[in-house]
């Protein structure tokens, strides 16, 4: 048996037996009186437990409570790594959730925007903070900045690892840029330019040429880039920033309401398509061609949707929040179960472990 699978045995016992000061379990039904930023389910949603621990020389553990999520990340080659960006204490993370959280002192303790780690390295990790992105190439014990923009008041929203070539990474700015790099951001170029702020871009799961773009105002394009690429062969340097296939997919989501505020794009290991807004979820069976709607306990009206997420080994499992409620279905968006949420707390984030999809984290946001 591999370390990796030994680690994820332990995972339940390790949970058993923190402190009583750092875990708390609850009902999916009830509030916790410890309210918290981090909560971890192990049955995919039925009950919840309170991970916030943070280590200490002192053998009296800290804690994360007070901080706020504003993003959470995986790593690709080992689920027991997670990443844990604040809404503006920086970033944090851990290697086994049993052993409490982990705070990145070489960042500014400032909100962190996106976190990925590269899909071939896990040491590799990359941060977008303000105006900027941060590389470290030692499991985040020093940083580099690897890209400024020089306004101040735009803002780097989204980062793309290639899991072909992880020497291509992409950037999405509010400013409305894609940029990209070829050589793990010692150099950028601008690929494409929008007239509004790009809140996400995702690459299939199963071809890296092909991403997709979603904006501030819920507007979704896809297009084909190069991934073989070679930063040495100053020749073929309009090759390696290449796009092609440019393809607006607006005109198939005009019969459908987006005027909500954007929440999410994202792809199942399966190649289907989510556009998440707070009111609607519209999912695509073939990249964009085609959407349907998935329809909702409440009416759309009544919908307040924070974060959805899909099992990346099955898309028929489905999960998403609001500020009070967490929802799960089995079938594809068929038929809901809702449960009040483990925290008085806004529930504002959710993150599946591929290599376990049992065990789902909720990440909240302090009540203003």
């Amino acid at each position: 048996m591999s370390a990796k699978k030994n680690l994820l045995l332990v995972l339940p016992l390790a949970l058993l037996i923190l402190s009583a000061c750092s875990i708390t379990t609850t009902s999916s039904g009830g509030t916790n009186s410890n309210d918290g930023s981090v909560f971890l389910s192990l049955d995919k949603g039925d009950t919840w437990r309170l991970m916030t621990a943070t280590p200490s020389v002192s053998g009296q553990p800290g804690n994360i409570n007070d901080l706020s999520v504003n993003v959470m990340s995986i790593d690709p080659e080992d689920n027991l790594a997670v990443y844990l960006g604040t809404t503006d204490s920086g970033l944090y993370y851990t290697y086994a959730i049993g052993s409490g959280w982990n705070f990145v002192s070489g960042l500014p303790k400032a909100a962190i925007n996106d976190v990925q780690v590269d899909p071939k390295n896990k040491c590799i990790i990359y941060a977008a903070i303000a105006n900027r992105v941060y590389r470290s190439a030692d499991c985040s014990r020093t940083w580099t900045q690897v890209y400024f923009d020089n306004n101040a008041g735009v803002s780097v929203k989204t980062i793309v690892v290639d899991h072909y070539n992880s020497q291509n990474l992409y950037i999405g700015t509010s400013r409305g840029d894609i940029i990209k790099s070829i050589d793990a951001g010692a150099a950028w170029r601008t690929i494409q330019r929008l007239e509004e702020g790009i809140a996400r871009l995702v690459m299939s799961p199963t071809d890296s040429r092909q991403l997709y773009v979603a904006t501030v105002k819920s507007r979704i394009f896809s297009f084909i880039s190069n991934t073989l690429t070679d930063p040495a062969n100053s020749a073929d340097l309009e090759q390696n920033f290449l796009v092609e296939n440019w393809t607006d997919l607006n005109d198939v989501l005009k019969s459908f309401d987006l005027s909500g505020n954007f929440r999410d794009l994202l792809i199942a290991s399966s190649g289907q398509l989510f556009v998440v807004t707070d009111k609607v979820v519209l999912r695509s069976p073939d990249g964009g061609v085609t959407w349907e709607n998935i329809k909702l306990v409440p009416p759309e009206k009544d919908a307040t949707i924070n974060a959805l997420v899909v099992n990346p080994n099955n898309a028929l499992e489905m999960y998403y929040v609001t500020n009070t409620t967490f929802f799960r279905s089995l079938d594809g968006g068929a038929t809901w179960m809702n449960k009040k949420l483990p925290t008085a707390r806004l529930g504002h984030k959710l993150l599946v472990d591929f290599n376990n999809p049992s065990a789902i984290y909720l990440g909240t946001w302090k009540l203003k």
